[in-house]
C-alpha cells in the first residue's frame, strides 16, 4: 500500500512559478512509476507528466518546456516545477503511483493522493 500526500498549491499570477510536492509512504518508492495529473472544473482529470523509477519522463504537450516532473528516492518525494503558468493550467493537481513504466491513463495508476490547488490569476 502507498499512501501519497501533495503539497505545495496556492495562488499565483500568469508567469509566476510554483512547486507542487507528492510525500509517499512505503518502503518500495524507488519502484513505482510517479505522475502528476490535474482536474478543473467541469472538466476530466488529465495527464500532466510522470516519471518512471529510473528517471526517464513524460509530459503532456501543453506543458513541455514549462513544467519539470523530478523525484528524490531517498526522501520517497516527487514534485512538479511549474514555472510560466497560465490561467489555463488552473486545476486540482494530483499525485499517483504504478508498478510499470510512464502511461498517460488515469485508471492505470493503482494509488492517488487527495490533490492540492493551484489557481494562476490572469
Amino acid at each position: 500500500q502507498v499512501q501519497l500526500v501533495e503539497s505545495g498549491g496556492g495562488l499565483v499570477q500568469a508567469g509566476g512559478s510554483l512547486r507542487l510536492s507528492c510525500a509517499a509512504s512505503g518502503r518500495t518508492f524507488s519502484s513505482y512509476t510517479m505522475g502528476w495529473f490535474r482536474q478543473a472544473p467541469g472538466k476530466e482529470r488529465e495527464f500532466v507528466a510522470a516519471i518512471s523509477w529510473g528517471g526517464g519522463r513524460t509530459y503532456r504537450d501543453s506543458v513541455k518546456g514549462r513544467f519539470t516532473i523530478s523525484r528524490d528516492n531517498g526522501k520517497n518525494t516527487v514534485y512538479l516545477q511549474m514555472n510560466s503558468l497560465k490561467p489555463e493550467d488552473t486545476a486540482d493537481y494530483y499525485c499517483a503511483a504504478r508498478r510499470g513504466g510512464p502511461v498517460v491513463t488515469t485508471t492505470l495508476y493503482d494509488y492517488w493522493g487527495q490533490g492540492t490547488q493551484v489557481t494562476v490569476s490572469s
